[in-house]
């Protein structure tokens, strides 16, 4: 007995000196269904798509370490850059506006107050400036390689991490050598890097589908950070800002839980003695956990909704 298979739908026409067979788009799309072919590099679905970037976990820690290897490869002091450079742009803050604009006045413990606010807001502005660079900077590797594209900017944000973490060892010298021994709240420096870190990446995913699409964004970036910058209280104090009735009760509320300025307050409380529970606002750690979740989630999903457009155009 002979088995019967369903035959392909009969051609539209058929070029007549080659006897091509050609189909209707519909009738394609029904072909193509029917044998179990997909378009390349159709956008998976969100569970989907989260495994796929989990498989990836490996190969995003290894190309996360590599670039911050690579970074500074070309320089000859080396990887010390990568401590020299906060400390050095904390040291030109201090003259500038600690000495200069005399914004020291009334913070006690200025210099570990500066510094800290300085390596905890170098921590954000470089995973969003990596997060600009995250497609248009792997184009190569974006077109010729099929893999979930979120990995990049996760990596490039792991990479700043990293980066934060090799930092750190100089943060607390800088902090015992102006009598900041360790106590048990330096504990919560824990949890507010992990916060911080979700709250970049997110932030990281949206601005790289936005350059991606934009390239013209990564322009302008430099000047938002540096808006950012000065309204998050890394050189002076909120505190003293706010302080009686020269700013509207909003633009105070928007200061105080503005993203950077939480992040950075929650490392000083932990870090600096002087630095009390009085000085954060309200709810500190739930708005932190808040902007970290809101971000990340929809920095994520954001991202992912373009998967299929990277590369392309």
């Amino acid at each position: 007995m002979v088995s019967q298979t369903a035959a392909p739908p009969p051609p539209v026409s058929t070029t007549p000196t080659l006897g091509i067979p050609t189909y209707a788009p519909g009738e394609l799309a029904a072909l193509a269904a029917r044998h179990g072919l997909k378009v390349s590099g159709a956008r998976p679905s969100l569970p989907a798509y989260i495994g796929q970037l989990w498989g990836r976990r490996h190969f995003i820690a290894a190309f996360a370490t590599a670039k911050l290897t690579a970074q500074y490869s070309q320089a000859k002091l080396g990887q010390i850059w990568q401590i020299m450079t906060p400390l050095l742009n904390a040291a030109v803050y201090y003259f500038i506006f600690g000495v200069l604009l005399n914004t020291r006045h009334g913070v006690e413990d200025f210099v570990p107050f500066l510094v800290t606010g300085v390596f905890i807001w170098t921590f954000t502005s470089s995973s969003i400036t990596a997060g600009t660079r995250a497609i248009s900077g792997n184009i190569g590797l974006v077109r010729a390689l099929h893999f979930p594209r979120a990995s990049l900017p996760v990596a490039l944000a792991l990479q700043q991490l990293q980066q934060l973490l090799f930092s750190l060892g100089a943060l607390t010298l800088i902090l015992l050598a102006f009598g900041q021994y360790p106590r048990p709240s330096w504990l919560l420096a824990v949890p507010a890097l992990a916060l911080q870190a979700v709250f970049n990446t997110g932030v990281s995913m949206a601005v790289a589908r936005l350059t991606a699409k934009t390239p013209d964004i990564a322009q302008l970036m430099p000047f938002l950070l540096r808006t950012w910058m000065y309204a998050s209280g890394v050189m002076w104090s909120l505190e003293q800002l706010l302080a009686g009735d020269r700013v509207p009760h909003a633009v105070m509320v928007a200061l105080e839980y503005n993203p950077a300025a939480l992040y950075i307050n929650l490392m000083r409380f932990a870090l600096i003695d002087s630095y009390g529970a009085g000085q954060l606002p309200p709810h500190a750690w739930a708005a932190a956990a808040g902007w970290a979740l809101l971000c990340g989630v929809a920095g994520f999903v954001y991202f992912w909704k373009a998967e299929e457009t990277y590369g392309r155009g």
